[in-house]
């Protein structure tokens, strides 16, 4: 079914980062969002150089959040978590334990499926419960899902079939040949405010 080839991603992907578990998303922001969401994150400190898509998130999730001076190349980390926004590294053996760490398959990523992302993680808690939230809080044991009656609230971030196949694909030639991350120059986004 298509889930296999969405299960087969995340056991390749984990394996190539080093990482006991890999949930795959339908985007990177969405990928943190879940994280933010299971660790009931009510606050972080943030690098301002990254994509408006994260304070963004925080707004709308009622994080308050205030600004570092970090300038990265990779990865950043959310303070005050152990959450990280990955979307720029991917290669092998990049898992640290203890921490979530949150990748995208973006086209300018280096593994560009185009959209997509995921999240490598060493808890099996947090594992077992982002899997059911990223797919609308269904229990993929129940099938169909009308037969299940209690959801925990979940989110419609999954990915599709395809970009798992796609994924797998350039997860070969990853193993190959791994770039290093490249350096992206963002806006200050000290200078911006969100207004609903």
């Amino acid at each position: 079914g298509m889930f296999e080839k969405i299960k087969k991603f995340e056991e390749d992907l984990a394996e190539f980062t080093g990482a006991p578990y890999a949930v795959m998303t339908d985007c990177c922001t969405h990928a943190i969002e879940l994280c933010l969401r299971y660790d009931q994150v009510k606050e972080v400190v943030m690098t301002p150089y990254t994509y408006l898509s994260i304070p963004m998130t925080m707004h709308k999730l009622g994080i308050k959040y205030s600004y570092n001076d970090e300038e990265w190349t990779g990865e950043y980390s959310f303070g005050l978590t152990r959450i990280w926004d990955s979307a720029r590294r991917m290669e092998k053996d990049m898992y640290r334990p203890g921490i979530m760490q949150c990748l995208s398959f973006g086209h300018d990523k280096p593994l560009h499926i185009g959209r997509g992302g995921a999240i490598i993680l060493d808890d099996r808690a947090a594992y077992d419960a982002i899997i059911c939230m990223r797919y609308d809080g269904r229990d993929l044991n129940i099938k169909p899902w009308v037969g299940q009656r209690e959801f925990r609230v979940g989110y419609h971030y999954k990915p599709t079939p395809e970009e798992a196949v796609q994924g797998l694909a350039l997860l070969e030639g990853l193993k190959e040949h791994c770039p290093p991350p490249r350096q992206v120059v963002y806006p200050d986004l000290r200078t911006i405010t969100i207004k609903d």
